[in-house]
């Protein structure tokens, strides 16, 4: 596969003996690597919403209090969004295959510690890595196809994103049917699937190599160890008080210091695990915070829709998965759309776009008392969810210089996977204080702020920064 030479949105690769081809956008290969990328994040995105209708019945066979099963969550997510910048960074020396089939090992191996796990504190350390090796494989997947030319790229990363929001989505469907068949730690290894699916990927190991063999992090190119345990602090406080607040943990405190000692680190520190020139790069701040906008409207409709369909028709988790199966079909469609819509408007413009229909979508399931308007809501959500995630991802690397796509792409999921656990933390949070239509209410803000930054956006933000300006000062 070439590698992306995009300077801005109408991309061509150029072959080895001269000028510009046109582009295959439509060529068999990328089809069916988008495919294969596809397949291989369903587990991990599965994972992400199963284990939830199975915390009662893990809480009464390991003999918890239901409260501490919220790690088997909280732990996941916590690893995961830390693995996504340090894999950003791991892409420097090694290829996206080689991360991808280390992360799905780490991934594999994890959920099958975490589903024999005969203790919470087993399960929970299963978890933990499990979470990492999926925030590893989600990076080394959108590296292989980040690396792809322009309207191929797009195509691919919307079949991705498709499969995501399907995967996220019939989540609760799956986690009910394979708890009340096969019970709850059949639930825990269902990532364990992503070994085999990793098969399917062999023939696509012609993915790019180390294409980003320019990137440095440091003055002699090592880890920055401090600057990833600030932002590990930094992550795991946000987590602890959005998704784990009933622990009793300093973590205001925690995450004060945290934000403080990131902000020191990124200062006295310009090429370290957070570089100053890529989070200061025009556009690349406004790409993860509408991302991360996008992702909390679309989690936390997810973790509210399944209780109303119940409370409106009587059923229970299993019956609330069938009737969200419509909307998670919708990123099929959102995924086909992006592709084709890429040629008419700006990214920008795309991803003000689907921060919209996010709003709406939290809007109806929070003004909704009957089944059908819930599923219509999630449905714009899921729109939302999977069209943003592949409009961003293709627009990262034309935001910082080609050396630091990697990085880019490790730092924009951080600020994604943050805020799919900020959504569902804030309506359980205000539920507590407000009625649950009104904490979805207050939710619709994050995804309106998202519209509002898309639609600040001016068009030059999206214009990769010239090469000279891949070190140095902040673009």
């Amino acid at each position: 596969m070439s590698q992306n030479t995009s300077q801005g949105p109408t991309s061509r690769t150029t072959p080895p003996g001269g000028g510009p081809a046109p582009e295959r956008t439509d060529a068999p290969g990328g089809r069916r690597l988008g495919l294969t990328l596809g397949m291989l994040v369903l587990p991990m995105y599965v994972a992400l919403g199963a284990p939830s209708v199975a915390l009662p019945a893990i809480g009464r066979a390991l003999a918890v209090p239901f409260g501490a099963t919220a790690w088997i969550l909280a732990a996941w997510s916590l690893t995961s969004a830390l693995a996504m910048p340090v894999a950003g960074r791991l892409l420097v020396r090694w290829s996206p295959f080689q991360v991808l089939v280390a992360g799905v090992v780490t991934l594999a191996a994890g959920s099958a510690l975490a589903g024999a796990g005969p203790v919470l504190s087993v399960v929970i350390v299963g978890r933990l890595i499990g979470g990492a090796g999926a925030g590893a494989t989600v990076i080394a997947v959108f590296a292989a196809a980040t690396a792809l030319p322009g309207r191929q790229r797009i195509r691919v990363l919307g079949l991705i994103a498709a499969a995501s929001a399907t995967a996220s989505g019939c989540g609760t469907l799956i986690g009910g049917a394979v708890t009340a068949w096969l019970g709850w730690r059949a639930v825990l290894a269902i990532p364990v699937l992503a070994l085999p699916l990793l098969l399917a990927a062999l023939p696509s190991r012609r993915a790019p190599g180390r294409s980003g063999a320019g990137e440095r992090n440091g003055p002699a190119g090592r880890l920055d160890v401090v600057g990833a345990a600030v932002l590990s602090v930094l992550a795991g406080s946000l987590i602890t008080l959005l998704q784990a607040h009933s622990v009793g943990l300093p973590a205001p405190v925690t995450l004060v210091v945290a934000a403080a000692g990131l902000w020191w680190r990124v200062r006295s520190t310009p090429d370290g695990f957070v570089p100053r020139r890529v989070i200061a790069s025009r556009g690349f701040p406004a790409a993860g915070l509408i991302g991360g906008a996008v992702f909390a409207g679309y989690y936390g409709v997810l973790f509210r829709a399944p209780s109303l369909i119940e409370q409106a028709t009587g059923g229970g988790p299993l019956e609330a998965g069938v009737l969200l199966l419509p909307a998670a079909a919708c990123s099929v469609l959102a995924g086909r759309l992006v592709g084709t819509l890429t040629d008419r408007f700006t990214g920008w413009q795309m991803s003000a776009g689907l921060a919209a229909l996010t709003v709406i979508g939290v809007l109806v399931v929070a003004v909704s008392t009957g089944p059908v308007p819930v599923v219509l809501g999630t449905a714009l959500t899921v729109c939302g969810f999977a069209g943003a995630q592949a409009v961003l991802v293709n627009l990262a690397p034309d935001l910082v210089a080609a050396d630091d796509r990697h990085t880019a792409q490790g730092l924009l999921n951080f600020m994604n996977v943050l805020g799919g656990g900020i959504g569902p933390a804030a309506v359980a949070g205000l539920s507590g204080i407000v009625p649950a239509p009104v904490a979805l209410a207050v939710l619709a803000a994050l995804p309106l702020a998202g519209l509002v930054i898309s639609l600040t956006r001016r068009p030059a933000a999206g214009r990769r920064p010239a090469p000279g300006a891949t070190r140095g000062s902040p673009h």
